[in-house]
């Protein structure tokens, strides 16, 4: 999580949650309790899935595309890219892609379930 005071200056936090409901949940509470309204993560994989649908109902949530939020060659590890995608985010460069209402997307599992 960062957070800019008036002077311009970024205070990073960290906290590390299960992906399990409950540690999902307990991130969702951490994210109020902080006052954090935003939510900018990347959509790899399936993995992004579990903590939007918590986290959609209390907070504003930018979905980047992995392709869009690469950071530049080296010693990568996800703390730094969290941290680079919260740089990227606060500086408004993050293109959101596109999710469909709650209610389309139960429709759309449905469908696919159904097809199956």
């Amino acid at each position: 999580m960062a957070s800019t005071n008036n002077k311009g200056v970024t205070i990073y936090k960290r906290r590390r949650f299960s992906t399990f409901t409950k540690g999902l949940r307990e991130l969702s509470q951490w994210l109020c309790e902080n006052d954090c309204k935003d939510v900018c993560m990347e959509s790899t994989g399936k993995y992004w899935i579990s903590v939007f649908n918590v986290l959609e109902d209390s907070c504003n949530i930018t979905l980047a595309h992995p392709k869009y939020v690469k950071a530049i060659r080296g010693k990568k590890t996800d703390k730094k890219d969290a941290k680079w995608n919260a740089d990227l985010f606060k500086h408004d460069l993050v293109a959101r892609s596109f999710m469909p209402p709650l209610s389309i997307r139960q429709l759309h599992d449905l469908m696919r379930y159904r097809f199956n």
